[in-house]
């Protein structure tokens, strides 16, 4: 678990259902969990704030949540266009983009993969915006789609699509660091890798 921006703490566990290791944030100013999994070292390494909430960034990062739940009695957060995944539970609430889901933390409509695909401004720093799944970043530094067989019946219509909405996003909110759900944090310089990915160089 390491500190990548002030406050925010980021962490990698590999995900049994995926076959690989994802990545997890704490927001700590707000006690905001996002997509969880549990840390290397146990739910006590979170440090000395405990969590207040969890958000996701799509409904497919559930993770490990119910841990957090049990441990700490933490509420569930997800975009309500995602809802239909936990109508026989675990309990999650909705949210909508547009809404402010905690101190310093808005949701930003994505709505390309999937509807309830959604990204989160954060504020702190200089900014940060986390991202569900319609962009990695691996170890070799560069950006990407996730692969063709995740996008569908139209890969590139998606890609198009995705584009458009990180451009917008772009366009609309102040950031210079990105959180990836699969792969690791830009902490600094993510607007910069945004703009250069969109452009066709990275």
């Amino acid at each position: 678990m390491r500190e990548i921006l002030p406050g925010v703490l980021q962490w990698t566990a590999f995900h049994e259902g995926i076959g690989f290791d994802v990545s997890s944030y704490f927001v700590e100013t707000s006690g905001t969990l996002i997509d969880p999994m549990v840390p290397p070292g146990g739910l006590g390494s979170l440090g000395e704030r405990e969590p207040e909430r969890i958000v996701l960034t799509c409904r497919h990062h559930y993770r490990q949540s119910d841990r957090f739940v049990q441990e700490f009695g933490v509420s569930v957060h997800c975009n309500e266009a995602g809802l239909h995944e936990f109508e026989s539970g675990p309990a999650v609430e909705g949210f909508t983009p547009g809404d402010r889901l905690a101190e310093g933390i808005v949701a930003i409509e994505v709505n390309v993969l999937s509807p309830d695909e959604t990204a989160l401004h954060i504020d702190t720093g200089a900014g940060a915006v986390a991202i569900a799944d319609g962009l990695v970043h691996w170890g070799d530094g560069r950006l990407d789609f996730v692969p063709d067989q995740y996008m569908g019946d139209d890969p590139e219509g998606v890609k198009h699509g995705l584009r458009a909405a990180f451009k917008r996003l772009a366009a609309e909110h102040e950031f210079d660091s990105i959180l990836f759900a699969h792969g690791d944090p830009i902490p600094g310089g993510g607007r910069e890798a945004l703009a250069r990915f969109l452009q066709g160089e990275s």
